[in-house]
């Protein structure tokens, strides 16, 4: 069977993707990996055995929708080259978006050969984008939700199924956390991903700044909001806040084992309040407690699974509440929590792991 797995970022920024091809790989399917250099930064390597196709244009993500009209067009025109070029026979479809910009080729020419991973609620809030999401899914062989919380925007059919951003690999190095001293001080909270969401992070700047209980790093890519953090940390003074710059993915146990607690705070917008991110997933399968956003779904599920703690960053005791759950946590029953929770998503991984062997199969997956 030749796969093509289509990509929408960098390869770094799409670790959900091993979970599809490590299947297709191990019923020796011919892989190949079209993705987006959307920058001049070091990337991951491809995995080894896969053909790759590159995309690359240079786009910033912190930029409005009619800033990346153009490079989404090109990247159409683009992934259309390599459909028309190779004779695939499955499509997986890493991101809502290339599945919009490709809607007609793929429920025209790969219906029921295709397979959306449904991974952000992106432009929904747009008519027209949500009909062809929902068209999308409705001809998909099968549909995988990175939050459950979506489901609610999506078509009630049966082929839908939840996909946790968990990389099995981590699960050889859980102990680096746990096996070190958890009496700390300063706390070292820790940010890695995407640096966005000015607004809020700002907040939580102010309410941590030069507060010697805490250290605040953020790792990852600064674009616009993350170099506006990072300088008005350098003018305003505050020595407990630092930028470590953009990572590879295999390099992050060096810094999770200097964790103690994961901010895991987003905005409660439209885009953010229903999303599962991947650190989540680190904090469960690292020991680590992390912190999210009163009122989201990722904080609903901290407070479920007892494996952190949901505030408002607006409190005026914000960083107390903070200091102080940290300080009551009893170790050995988080940790149970962690593998309870971690259990039950492995569960659901392995569901989704046979899901794919179906339809490498060909056979009917509901």
């Amino acid at each position: 069977m030749k796969v093509l797995v289509l990509g929408f970022t960098k390869i770094s920024y799409m670790p959900y993707m091993h979970f599809y091809i490590e299947q297709l790989k191990k019923y020796n399917c011919e892989v190949h990996l079209l993705y987006w250099k959307r920058d001049n930064n070091p990337d991951s390597e491809s995995p080894k055995g896969i053909v790759t196709h590159i995309f690359d244009r240079y786009q910033e993500d912190s930029v409005p929708l009619r800033n990346k009209i153009g490079s989404f067009l090109e990247y159409r025109k683009y992934a259309k080259q390599i459909l028309k070029k190779h004779s695939f026979d499955l499509i997986v479809v890493l991101h809502s978006t290339p599945g919009v910009l490709l809607s007609d080729v793929l429920t025209r020419k790969y219906k029921k050969k295709y397979v959306l991973d449904y991974r952000d609620f992106t432009y929904e809030n747009f008519t027209f984008y949500k009909k062809i999401i929902h068209k999308l899914i409705t001809n998909a062989s099968a549909t995988f939700v990175s939050s459950d919380a979506y489901r609610k925007y999506l078509p009630l059919i049966d082929n839908l199924y939840t996909s946790h951003n968990i990389v099995i690999s981590d699960l050889e190095n859980r102990e680096i956390r746990k096996n070190k001293n958890r009496d700390i001080s300063p706390i070292r909270l820790r940010f890695w991903g995407f640096i966005r969401h000015k607004e809020i992070n700002m907040t939580i700047i102010k309410k941590l700044a030069n507060d010697r209980r805490f250290e605040l790093h953020y790792h990852g890519r600064e674009q616009k909001t993350g170099q506006f953090l990072k300088q008005y940390c350098v003018e305003s003074k505050i020595k407990n806040i630092f930028f470590q710059g953009e990572y590879k993915p295999e390099n992050k146990y060096d810094f999770i084992k200097n964790t103690d607690l994961v901010h895991n705070i987003y905005e409660n917008d439209i885009k953010t309040t229903n999303a599962m991110g991947n650190k989540y997933y680190d904090g469960l399968t690292f020991y680590i407690p992390q912190l999210c956003n009163e009122g989201s779904f990722m904080g609903d599920q901290l407070k479920k699974n007892k494996v952190g703690i949901a505030l408002n960053p607006d409190s005026p005791n914000f960083a107390d509440e903070i200091y102080e759950y940290y300080r009551s946590i009893d170790w050995l029953s988080f940790e149970n929590c962690c593998d309870n929770a971690l259990n039950n998503i492995i569960i659901q991984y392995n569901d989704g792991v046979k899901t794919i062997e179906r339809i490498i199969n060909g056979k009917r997956v509901n």
